[in-house]
């Protein structure tokens, strides 16, 4: 690859930090997606092959990026660049023209960046008829498109209390209990442990995802898992809040088979004990009960044809 190439790809991610950094609760996905539209813009490439070169390139990059002080984002991060490269090569069979194919791409992309950020509000009123006046909702950890739904649900008018697990080790449980407080809706944390002790009291669990597998499973905050089988045998739904864009091409067969980057890492020392660091599980489909998407409420059954309709 010539100079002025590698110095586009490099710009790739720095336009995406910037991005991320200009938008603290924006999506790594949508960060993702504006980065490799203005590749395109920028780019010199006067073929679609060397447009396509660039663009792996790039897309490489930005899978190797590290999240300091977050966990791994590479699944939603490699499941739009997976998708953002499907439609390079879907539109290169269309149109001949490479002017127009890249006017094309950089059309798609824009909408597609656009669709992906507007995702958690239809997430939002697709969560509603879920939700009722007196009902106990369990959250695990934090994620963003959950705290959007209830914090939209409470703007409406309906009135719940929340109970967040801790969310060991990053303790972001915290930072649910901050957002949707602050906002006035009764919200109590519990220790990861308490899970089963206080699910008697729970009417629903609700979760986010890291990623959503061809299965109709979820990789997940490690925890996940405990949370679905103790909700299961206490006979309560187990929702899932996810955008589409996070479904991705996996397909783990047990809670330990993840992506490296989602795997355990390296054990540390506290007090002279070994202490493992574990940052996700996988939970499979049979514990979940539906899927709100942005593309509608799924049966977990139902992801291996939505993804066909994604990427094919």
């Amino acid at each position: 690859m010539v100079p002025a190439s590698l110095a586009v790809v490099e710009e790739v991610v720095t336009n995406f930090k910037k991005w991320l950094v200009e938008n603290p609760k924006g999506a790594v996905a949508v960060a993702a997606i504006n980065a490799l539209t203005t590749l395109i813009k920028n780019s010199g490439a006067s073929t679609i092959m060397e447009l396509e070169i660039l663009l792996k390139a790039a897309q490489e990059k930005l899978q190797d990026v590290n999240f300091e002080g977050q966990r791994s984002k590479v699944i939603q991060l490699t499941s739009a660049c997976e998708l953002f490269a499907r439609h390079v090569t879907r539109t290169a069979l269309d149109v001949s023209d490479f002017d127009i194919c890249k006017q094309r791409l950089i059309d798609r992309g824009e909408r597609f960046a656009t669709k992906a950020d507007v995702s958690r509000t239809v997430i939002a009123e697709n969560m509603r008829p879920f939700l009722r006046d007196s009902m106990t909702i369990l959250v695990h950890g934090y994620s963003n498109v959950v705290c959007t739904g209830l914090l939209s649900a409470a703007k409406s008018g309906m009135r719940f209390k929340v109970l967040v697990t801790e969310g060991q080790p990053e303790k972001d449980g915290y930072k649910t209990a901050q957002e949707l407080g602050n906002q006035g809706i009764p919200v109590e944390v519990v220790l990861d442990v308490a899970v089963g002790f206080v699910m008697q009291e729970v009417d629903i669990v609700l979760t986010g995802a890291a990623g959503v597998c061809e299965s109709g499973g979820i990789v997940n905050k490690i925890g996940t898992y405990q949370v679905s089988v103790l909700a299961k045998e206490a006979k309560k739904p187990f929702y899932v809040a996810a955008e589409s864009y996070k479904f991705c091409r996996l397909y783990p067969l047990s809670p330990t088979d993840l992506p490296k980057a989602e795997g355990e890492r390296a054990a540390t020392q506290v007090d002279g004990a070994s202490v493992r660091s574990i940052p996700s599980d996988f939970t499979p489909p049979d514990k979940l009960t539906l899927l709100i998407t942005d593309i509608g409420v799924l049966t977990p059954s139902a992801v291996s044809d939505e993804l066909i309709k994604l990427y094919y």
